[in-house]
């Protein structure tokens, strides 16, 4: 049997020839998940291995966190230092010792102290435990965990605990700041990516756009090898364009790399700043911040009084629960006083 033509199958129609100017799009990048990762640490608890408790989240991981940004170790170590000045040293405690026990609690949200006994059973001397190797076992059994398999059991009840409470677990303390540890990242990665890209001289200093034709060919050559000898390792990269008898806007060049670079630096410094104040609850006259306007941050003396009696008695109130473990008024603070002024 024939075929004619109107037998056949339209033919498949291109969609250029539909839209001769089609517009062609496309991404860059693979797909992101909405949900980050961090929401994990939401269904994780304490896992007991056997001997011990494992923590909810990784001691080391915050112990690097701590670093990345400049606010949230500084305002750690303030934290410290306000606490330290009002301590008075005991002969069972010395005034370093209770320094390591503070920057552990203000870190880790854990802080250990271990009592050493003598011979006859009375207590020689308090040492605090680095509470980033520390382990919690059944009832009174702690371990120092430095590496795998190498563990240090402590004599049940030598150990006293202070924890930062938590909502979902009642074995370890997690820290207060633990709310600002992505801005803390956050302000750590506009640094970094900051200092790579003026690192990396890979992006462009300037474009030199030239349309007009010029009448000698060799001079267009020498203006771009010119142009090529001018870069080096870590410096703007200059970018050349000759298109005889162009349009003004016939190419138009939008560098990624610039897009990139204007980025709001400032803004993300600011923000990410403010959130990690926030978490340590720090005024920012307190932690020498210049303030950007011309009010200020009002009187540095009333952030300090207000600072004292809303957060460091409290957190003096709660160094103070070692003393019924110990038996004896061991932790003991002296009020908080500024210098009179002359």
């Amino acid at each position: 049997m024939s075929t004619t033509l109107q037998d056949l199958p339209p033919a498949p129609v291109a969609d250029n020839a539909l839209n001769p100017a089609g517009i062609e799009a496309f991404t860059f990048g693979d797909a992101v998940p909405v949900l980050d990762s961090r929401e994990v640490l939401d269904y994780l608890e304490c896992w007991y291995n056997g001997r011990y408790y494992d923590p909810p989240l990784s001691l080391d991981g915050l112990a690097k966190s701590v670093r990345a940004s400049v606010y949230l170790q500084s305002g750690l170590n303030f934290k410290r230092n306000m606490l330290a000045r009002t301590f008075i040293p005991h002969k069972l405690l010395s005034r370093a010792a209770f320094e390591q026990l503070v920057l552990d609690w203000l870190t880790f949200g854990n802080a250990y102290l271990e009592r050493r006994r003598s011979m006859l059973g009375s207590t020689l001397t308090l040492s605090p435990v680095l509470a980033k190797y520390m382990r919690r076992g059944l009832g009174d059994q702690f371990y120092m965990v430095q590496a795998w398999r190498e563990e240090h059991a402590f004599e049940p009840g030598s150990i006293y605990h202070l924890r930062e409470v938590d909502i979902n677990q009642e074995i370890y303390g997690l820290p207060e700041w633990i709310a600002a540890l992505q801005s803390a990242l956050l302000n750590e990665s506009a640094t970094l990516f900051r200092r790579k890209y003026y690192n990396n001289g890979s992006h462009a200093g300037f474009i030199l756009y030239m349309t007009d034709p010029a009448q000698n060919e060799g001079d267009v050559d020498t203006m771009r090898q010119a142009l090529k000898s001018a870069k080096g390792p870590g410096n703007f990269r200059n970018l050349f364009m000759y298109s005889p008898n162009g349009k003004k806007d016939g190419i138009q060049l939008i560098p990624i790399s610039e897009v990139a670079a204007k980025d709001d630096f400032g803004s993300i410094k600011n923000i990410t700043r403010d959130d990690m104040l926030a978490g340590l609850r720090i005024p920012p006259q307190l932690m020498g911040i210049v303030p950007q306007n011309a009010g200020g941050f009002g009187s540095i003396r009333d952030a300090a009084l207000i600072y004292a009696a809303n957060e460091l008695e409290p957190v003096q109130a709660r160094l103070a629960q070692l003393n019924e473990w110990i038996g004896d008024e061991v932790i003991r603070f002296k009020p908080y006083e500024l210098a009179l002024q002359q």
